[in-house]
């Protein structure tokens, strides 16, 4: 966002598919300038039908199937709906060990999931720096996991 309250086109979309998006990305993308806390947009394109792409994001307690730098995850509190809150243990050699995220929205009908890192112990410098390079990959492997179960190879 520009100082003019304006969002910028994010990286990896055009200004055709950003204008597209752009009410989208207000409603679930924009927070509030909270001290201690940082937020951040990462886009890829996946050339798969959301049909395929969608229950592989949507299950919040199986992270590992699409992201990088995962040892395990496992449910700390609630059904894996919203308001669940998991704990996910990362790779060794990663700036945190342990992620501990509630997922905040889970919208089959939009295709929309969100949720908020509630404990890491980061800057919040190394936090986003972190998260926008662990995202980029995620959403990197996640296309390919999509078009491999696209052809039966899941």
């Amino acid at each position: 966002m520009d100082g003019d309250g304006q969002l910028l086109v994010p990286q990896g979309l055009t200004e055709e598919e950003f204008a597209e998006l752009e009410p989208l990305i207000r409603n679930y993308h924009t927070f509030e300038d909270l001290p201690n806390t940082c937020t951040s947009l990462v886009t890829q394109r996946i050339d798969a039908p959301v049909d395929v792409v969608w229950p592989f994001i949507r299950r919040f307690d199986n992270p590992e199937k699409y992201k990088h730098f995962i040892k395990s995850c496992r449910i700390v509190s609630g059904d894996g709906g919203v308001g669940s809150i998991r704990e996910v243990t990362v790779v060794s050699g990663i700036p945190a060990s342990t992620s501990t995220e509630r997922l905040e929205i889970l919208d089959d009908e939009k295709h929309i999931l969100s949720f908020r890192v509630v404990g890491e112990g980061n800057t919040g410098e190394d936090t986003k720096m972190f998260t926008d390079t662990v995202v980029k990959l995620n959403l990197q492997k996640l296309a390919l996991v999509a078009m491999s179960a696209m052809h039966g190879h899941e």
